[in-house]
């Protein structure tokens, strides 16, 4: 049996009323994912703890049975262990966005959305201006970077650091600096650094945002995890164009498979995700492909772009998969899990932490309600079979690997 999960990154919304109160699920075209609904099971599943803030990082801990409140350290270190660097025992990484500035305000998010090319220039430029030992800058994809605080830095934090960009859109960013004096050094120096470079001059000649600041975040240490394969007996594969789920995966011991042209953004490689996740079933029993697209856009208010890359998700992910699973693997069996990670609505442009529309498909198992037209939406899943479930209790993965 192979066994497959397929995560939209925000794909859950609010009724939006210049769409007749209709989400984006609702809103877009996705037969795929309808048939996962109409041929399983639905209900809804709870990935984000009250206590805790809602964010990929702990949904995605929390979905694959890892409880958060035990394993999660901080959004840093997972991105770090997704880019393979070197954490030593008492290093502190964070999760370094390139901003854009302006008037003191927090402008954007994702520095205007900065090519990697551009990104790596700029943190190389870091690099070379901060000269304290212990303070390594590593270049991610796009605006999403990492900041490694070694034991000669001096610092003595455990992390942490501001709030999440994507969060505080338009706050003035004074009150939103960190306590800690080296990280606000660093915050504050970065722009002296990055404001008037090569770089961000040509972007503001072309009427682009600048990537003009560093935002450090979500700072931790390296997280201890159990083996996934100890936990479920399956060996397994991670597919995504972040590196935040790529390092769960890492530190999960599963396989992380890097595929050509994925960039977490609209225009990402989702055909070649779906081709990758195929192939990697041949030697492994699980597979995990995300696609952030969804998020990106709800983080941006844009409905429309939402709308489309969920559409993209269902045809070139959902679609693809379901066509070559039923193609390769009919006789062995396989089970489809299809689900948002988190709600992102467009209205409120960050997560937030209601149960999510999740449906499994067991090639295996007839459904009980076969004939019944159903919808994967966020109103469907109320009504479904699977209830309301507890991504912390582990109760999803006890459903779906039975």
């Amino acid at each position: 049996m192979k066994h497959v999960i397929l995560i939209g990154d925000g794909m859950a919304d609010y009724p939006i009323p210049e769409y007749g109160d209709k989400t984006a699920l609702q809103i877009a075209n996705t037969p795929n994912l309808d048939f996962i609904a109409t041929a399983g099971t639905c209900g809804l599943v709870k990935t984000i703890p009250e206590e805790l803030e809602a964010g990929s990082d702990i949904a995605t801990l929390a979905l694959l049975g890892y409880d958060p409140a035990i394993y999660y350290t901080g959004r840093g270190p997972l991105e770090a262990m997704g880019m393979l660097i070197p954490l030593d025992n008492g290093d502190i990484a964070f999760r370094c966005n390139l901003i854009t500035e302006e008037r003191g305000k927090m402008l954007d998010h994702s520095g205007g959305h900065i090519s990697d090319e551009e990104a790596g220039e700029l943190i190389e430029a870091l690099n070379s201006g901060f000269r304290a030992k212990g303070v390594e800058f590593y270049p991610g994809v796009s605006y999403r970077n990492v900041l490694v605080l070694k034991s000669a830095s001096g610092y003595v934090g455990a992390g942490g650091g501001c709030a999440p960009p994507h969060d505080i859109i338009g706050a003035v960013l004074d009150d939103e600096l960190p306590k800690d004096e080296l990280l606000r050094h660093i915050i504050i120096s970065s722009k002296k650094i990055l404001d008037s470079h090569a770089i961000n001059e040509r972007r503001a000649a072309s009427n682009k945002r600048k990537a003009n600041m560093i935002w450090l975040w979500s700072g931790g240490m390296k997280p201890a995890m159990p083996p996934f394969h100890d936990l479920y007996g399956v060996k397994g594969s991670v597919i995504s164009g972040v590196y935040l789920v790529k390092g769960i995966g890492n530190c999960a011991g599963m396989d992380v498979i890097n595929v050509p042209g994925t960039t977490g953004y609209i225009d990402t490689n989702y055909k070649g995700k779906a081709e990758y996740a195929l192939h990697s079933l041949k030697e492994h029993d699980f597979v995990l492909v995300h696609v952030e697209a969804p998020d990106e856009a709800a983080h941006m208010g844009d409905i429309e772009m939402k709308v489309e890359a969920i559409e993209k998700f269902d045809s070139l992910v959902v679609g693809k998969m379901l066509k070559g699973l039923e193609a390769d693997f009919s006789d062995t069996g396989y089970k489809i899990l299809a689900m948002p990670d988190h709600y992102t609505p467009v209205s409120l442009k960050v997560h937030t932490k209601e149960p999510v529309p999740v449906a499994i498909y067991d090639s295996h198992v007839q459904a009980e309600h076969k004939g019944e037209e159903r919808a994967f939406d966020e109103s469907f899943a109320r009504e479904g079979e699977l209830g309301i479930l507890n991504a912390r209790a582990r109760d999803l993965m006890r459903v779906f690997f039975g």
